[in-house]
């Protein structure tokens, strides 16, 4: 995931990642992207959490954007000196420790296999492992929120077996239904919204996952651990 605003479409790179730098890009002219170097990993998204704690004292800020190892600052007004905000977000990203979210346990029963998996049977072509092998490595993992975005709710989570990695779609499903179990690349997820989406369905969960008219509309938060729990099988 990369953390977006409903500000800007260009995007200027300012200063490439380095080994140990990570990469900021201006998008538009008050949003900053900044990339985390290294793995996709939770020791990355680790000092996103802890950068995005350190910012949270910039009065300059308008809004702080977590994303799955890159964060979005955006400004209140059009900074007048780019390099100067550049050197404020690399130097910050120094000073970052590593922290970890306590978060909750979110388990989600699924309905693997049935109508909803529509693209079981290719996962399977494409990993070489049979549909109750899939379903086994998929529900056996434990899974942890890096961030929310993409749609009210939908939690973006690390710690997908690579075994069953999967492309998204490069003609998006058109009408994917709302609840559907889905890996894309190397993430696994729960649809929040039926519509086209370019992700894998492997089942389906009958969960309430966002309410608008909670105080806590999101079930998931970054932080949290997850755990899919197989209900039902059907191939």
């Amino acid at each position: 995931m990369i953390a977006t605003a409903t500000t800007q479409i260009l995007t200027l790179n300012v200063i490439p990642a380095g080994k140990d730098q990570p990469r900021v890009s201006a998008i538009g002219s008050r949003s900053f992207l900044l990339e985390a170097p290294g793995d996709f990993d939770l020791p990355a998204q680790r000092r996103i959490w802890a950068l995005s704690q350190t910012l949270k004292s910039w009065t300059d800020l308008a809004e702080i954007i977590p994303g799955m190892t890159n964060l979005l600052a955006i400004f209140k007004q059009t900074p007048d000196d780019l390099g100067l905000v550049i050197d404020r977000l690399s130097e910050a990203w120094d000073r970052a420790l590593s922290i970890d979210l306590a978060g909750k346990t979110v388990e989600i029963p699924v309905h693997y296999g049935g109508e909803f998996a529509i693209d079981l049977p290719a996962l399977c072509d494409l990993s070489g492992l049979t549909d109750r092998e899939v379903i086994r490595i998929h529900h056996e993992a434990t899974y942890r929120v890096f961030a929310l975005g993409s749609a009210p709710g939908f939690g973006y989570l690390h710690g997908l077996d690579p075994r069953i990695y999967m492309p998204r779609k490069a003609v998006p499903s058109l009408k994917m239904a709302k609840g559907c179990v889905t890996i894309g690349g190397m993430q696994t997820g729960v649809a929040m919204l039926t519509g086209p989406n370019g992700w894998n369905s492997i089942g389906f969960a009958d969960l309430q996952m966002f309410d608008p008219h909670s105080p806590t509309p999101a079930m998931m938060a970054p932080g949290d651990t997850v755990r899919f729990v197989p209900a039902r099988v059907e191939l």
